[in-house]
């Protein structure tokens, strides 16, 4: 029999959805922190910039019961995404379960020596806020990747904004009308810094910079014609890339088809230097595409290259040195000019709340977060992390991991592992991020791209199903992940509710 939890879940986005389904659904007393006014996470409008469309299709993004609605495009806009999730919400009732407007203060162990943790929650009201403790058995954080901005200032933007000028990060850029008749530079050149960069081209800019410090690879939605996701993720594709724990016969494999594998990537390149045209821009990446592909790999923008033969966009590859009136002096020397600078720098990874004694436990001195399954650490019981890893299919992987994490919190995964078992896991895969696959260590090794399908295949194992695979090879092999597919397979894992 297993004991009714109460269980705090931590944010009210996409991976925050999934763990209150999967607690609330195993008989647990869920409660839901969101510190913002709605449910949706980034998807909520008033933290998104015009134009933000997912990265991925919406067959790739979306829970396993509930697919995303026949009219919406291929890859969805930010509304239509928080409509979704807010459908989801509603099929299960999770919305009764969240306090909104309540942030997490503190987080540490139970003074009284009981298991689990005691929240100190903030809730704004319109007499004031609210300050409290509480006691949890158990501790969801879910607060992903893009929880808190990064905020970063250069010499110089104390004259600059007093002059006049405006600084802000991407996330604050919510109206394109910030852009109208002004000159913008962006900083960055990740999705967000090229999406704000072409949105404010396309409205009224009178000039648009963006200035980006490295060149990566990036991929269009069609490459060559062919919708990426049956390109980069296939299983087929994946087992191309130096995973971890392969065993001596798949290194043999590797080793075999090393040259086809080589002729593979350095095809792709090929067509993405042509398709893109990265020469004539000087943005031919240093790095293979085989050794740099992760979570930071971002999906072209509509238009940005476009921008860029048009003269509406500009790219500068250095960054900014300081603020001067008027403008920002790069470190190529040139000054440009700016009314408007738009840091698309990205968000600073952590738990703030938690304290400093289980943050040490937590986070290795170069950044790397001890993580087994990217769910749980053994030195931190009672808590784990759900969608606080980056993927290519996000609610995807944020239902898989909710799923395992409540077998795990019960005692009721068909591989309960011990706490040796997990740290010597841990020490695996940290040796793996650092020595054999350096791009692995993006986003504090949080990453599971473009592993999606070993990583659900070790969380269906450890929950014990019975069906793992998709029962054509060609499919399995040759196609993307399947959400319908993958609910099949959680249903064929034990079911049980707690009492």
């Amino acid at each position: 029999m297993v004991k009714r939890k109460t269980v705090a879940v931590i944010g009210g986005g996409v991976s925050g959805l999934a763990a209150a389904k999967a607690f609330a659904e195993r008989g647990h007393i869920v409660v839901g922190f969101e510190r913002t006014h709605d449910l949706g996470g980034v998807w909520e409008p008033s933290r998104s910039y015009p134009d933000v469309q997912t990265q991925s299709p919406k067959d790739l993004y979306r829970y396993t019961d509930l697919a995303m609605p026949d009219d919406y495009p291929e890859w969805p806009k930010g509304p239509q995404v928080h409509a979704y999730l807010h459908a989801y919400a509603a099929k299960h009732g999770l919305a009764r379960l969240f306090r909104l407007d309540t942030n997490i203060v503190s987080m540490d162990r139970r003074a009284d020596g009981k298991p689990g943790w005691t929240l100190t929650v903030e809730t704004r009201g319109e007499s004031g806020s609210e300050t409290r403790t509480e006691d949890f058995d158990f501790v969801a954080v879910c607060t992903g990747q893009f929880s808190d901005k990064n905020i970063i200032s250069h010499p110089g933007q104390d004259a600059f904004v007093a002059n006049g000028g405006r600084v802000i990060h991407s996330s604050e850029y919510t109206d394109p009308a910030m852009a109208r008749g002004r000159r913008v530079v962006v900083l960055g050149a990740s999705k967000s810094a090229t999406d704000i960069a072409v949105n404010a081209a396309k409205n009224g800019a009178a000039a648009v910079t963006m200035v980006y410090r490295e060149n990566m690879w990036r991929v269009p939605y069609f490459v060559g014609g062919i919708n990426f996701k049956r390109l980069l993720y296939t299983r087929a594709q994946e087992m191309q890339f130096n995973s971890w724990g392969r065993t001596r016969a798949q290194k043999l494999v590797a080793a075999l088809t090393k040259p086809l594998v080589w002729a593979n990537f350095r095809g792709l390149e090929t067509l993405l230097k042509l398709q893109l045209g990265l020469k004539k821009w000087n943005m031919v990446p240093d790095v293979p595409i085989e050794k740099d592909v992760s979570c930071s790999v971002p999906i072209v923008t509509p238009g940005l290259f476009e921008s860029f033969k048009t003269g509406k966009v500009r790219p500068i590859r250095g960054t900014f040195e300081r603020y001067e009136p008027g403008g920002i002096k790069l470190t190529t020397g040139e000054t440009v000019g700016c009314d408007l600078a738009v840091l698309a720098v990205g968000w600073k990874l952590g738990v703030p709340y938690l304290a400093d004694a289980h943050k040490a436990k937590l986070i290795e001195p170069d950044g790397q977060y001890r993580v087994y399954r990217l769910a749980v650490n053994p030195d931190l019981p009672d808590m784990g992390f759900v969608g606080f890893n980056s993927s290519f299919c996000t609610i995807l992987s944020a239902e898989m991991i909710a799923n395992w994490l409540v077998r795990y919190a019960d005692g009721m995964l068909a591989r309960q592992p011990s706490a040796a078992e997990m740290n010597a896991d841990i020490e695996r895969m940290l040796h793996w991020k650092r020595h054999e696959r350096p791009a692995a260590q993006i986003y504090g090794g949080l990453c599971s791209a473009p592993f999606h399908f070993k990583h659900f295949d070790e969380l269906l194992a450890d929950m014990g199903a019975t069906v793992r695979k998709r029962a054509n090879p060609l499919a399995e092999y040759l196609s993307y992940p399947n959400a319908d597919a993958y609910g099949r397979f959680l249903a064929s894992t034990p079911q049980y509710v707690a009492q």
